[in-house]
Parts: structure tokens; sequence; C-alpha cells
């Protein structure tokens, strides 16, 4: 009689140096109990269009030709970085596992090493983020924000070529690259408050798979799921999307769950600011009310003002 051939587990993955490191992680982990894996390599829409990130349709550029690809069983698990999935649920997939988070701050690279606070009026400082630039008019109305696209290599390239006087990227894939020695300035969260997620990976399988369910969900730790459904909670509840002007911070601190929050108006003019403290189990719970709190402050008509 012979032995069943062990499943290989097909992770899909977009082809970043960024996305690279995300998912041979994974399939390192998984190697290490014992599982046969394969690398998917994808393109996914956002990795085509190169123009400013805007509308309605931009919301899951990055991840939606995973999700079909696992969806139509062409692979079995979709890696993503967990701040570029929606925070609306897929149906026919779950987010099964958010593995250890990195650090979470927004970090300035700029010439000349200056900090945010030594820029010169004037300066021009590129992110492609909206909540990035809206906290960024808030703590400098004087620089000039523009719009920047790019793996994290070309926008510090774009930063080297003299186009840009500064950029703001996220500490956790300047790490994760090795490329922390560029860091400038890592902006606290009292200063800027990060994407919802962001940090965090955030795994996906199809939610009859049990085979997956058991080898994937052994990657998810508690503290980091907790923090991070907090922020995706209060996101979905605010109905931002991945453009609104909305920064979130869940962590916790002696085992309780502490949670920020902040809607900024595009030109920084207005700065809507919430937190709260909860059982890590009432994390979706304490998100909706602070969510709650933002809408009752003006928060739904910022959040408009984006949209249109």
């Amino acid at each position: 009689m012979t032995s069943e051939t062990p499943r290989t587990i097909r992770l899909a993955t977009r082809q970043s140096p960024l996305a690279l490191w995300q998912a041979n992680w994974v399939s390192d982990r998984l190697t290490e109990a014992g599982h046969q894996v394969e690398l998917i390599l994808l393109t996914t829409r956002g990795d085509v269009d190169q123009r400013p990130i805007d509308g309605a349709s931009a919301v899951g550029m990055f991840t939606k030709g995973i999700q079909r690809s696992v969806l139509a069983e062409e692979s079995d698990v979709a890696i993503h970085s967990l701040k570029d999935l929606p925070t609306a649920p897929t149906p026919g997939l779950t987010l099964i596992a958010t593995p250890p988070r990195a650090p979470v701050r927004d970090c300035l690279i700029s010439r000349g090493d200056k900090k945010l606070d030594e820029l010169a009026a004037g300066a021009i400082v590129g992110t492609g983020s909206r909540r990035r630039e809206a906290q960024l008019r808030h703590l400098r109305p004087d620089l000039e924000v523009r719009s920047i696209r790019g793996n994290v290599e070309t926008r510090l390239e774009k930063l080297d070529s003299g186009e840009y006087d500064a950029i703001i990227l996220a500490e956790a894939g300047l790490q994760r690259l090795e490329m922390h020695t560029r860091i400038t300035e890592a902006l606290s969260p009292e200063k800027m408050l990060p994407a919802p997620g962001q940090g965090s990976l955030g795994i996906e399988i199809r939610t009859d798979d049990g085979f997956c369910c058991t080898a994937l969900s052994a990657l998810n730790d508690p503290d980091t799921h907790a923090s991070v459904t907090a922020e995706r909670t209060l996101m979905l509840t605010l109905e931002g999307g991945c453009l609104a002007p909305i920064g979130t911070y869940g962590r916790i601190v002696s085992g309780q769950l502490h949670l920020d929050a902040v809607v900024v108006s595009r030109d920084g003019k207005q700065r809507l600011y919430t937190h709260g403290v909860a059982p890590p189990e009432e994390a979706m719970t304490l998100a909706r009310q602070l969510a709650e709190e933002l809408l009752q402050q003006g928060a739904a008509a910022i959040i408009q003002e984006q949209r249109d």
C-alpha cells in the first residue's frame, strides 16, 4: 500500500520585493512545520496601474487578484499586507491568521537627513496615502505634499533623484527589506497614527479548506489579532475604505486593548481624535464605540469629502 502524496500548500503573492519577503516568511514557517509549499507569483492591477490612487475603483487594487486566485482554487493561501486588504469580508474567504506584528510607525526619509520639524517651508514631501497626507498637512501646513507611487525601491530612487525633498514610508517595510538605515525619523503615533493593520500580514484561505485552516491558524498571534480586529472594525464602521484619512492604532498594554483613532480633513485643518481601553475579547465592541464617537464629532462629513 502506498502512502498518500502530501498536499502542497500554494501561496499566492504579488512579486514586489516586500511581497516576496512576506510570502517567503510564511513559506519558511510552514516548511519548518513539515509542510510542502509552492509560491504562486501574481501581478495585481495596483502593480500595473501607476496613476495616483483615487476613487472607489482603487479599493482592493493590490488584493483582489490574489483573492480571485484562491477562490478559483489556482492557489490555496492569499498573503497580503493587511493595510491593503479591504475591511469588508470577501465571501468564501477567511482571514485565518495575523502573525506577530512588525513596527507600526510611519517614517520620514529625507535628503540631507532633515527631520519633519527641520524641513524648509515649501519642501516637497511624497506620499501615496491620503491618511498620511492629511496628518502631514495638520502637522506642517507649509509643506507641499505630492502623490508618489511605486514600490519601496522606486520611491527611494525618486527621492534620491531630487524629485522630492522627503517621502513617508512604513517602518515595517523598510525593516523587512533591511533598508531601515535610510530612516531619518520614525514618526510616533502621537504625531501620525498608522493605517488599520499596518505592520501586520493578513493571511486568507478558502473558508471550507480545513487542511489550510489547521496549517495557517498556527501562525496567528492573539495580541496582533485583537489589535488589528479593533482597527479594521473601526474603519469598517466608519465606512472609510482604504482611501479615507483615518488613522488608528491598537495595542495590548498590561493585558488591556488600547485603541486610538483619528479622522483628519484632507487640508489638515480638522482633526477628530478619540481613545479607548477594553479587554482584548471586546475589540469589536470598543472599535464600534469609538467609531460612533468620531461620527458624533463630525467624521462622516470629512470621509464623504474624500469620496466626492
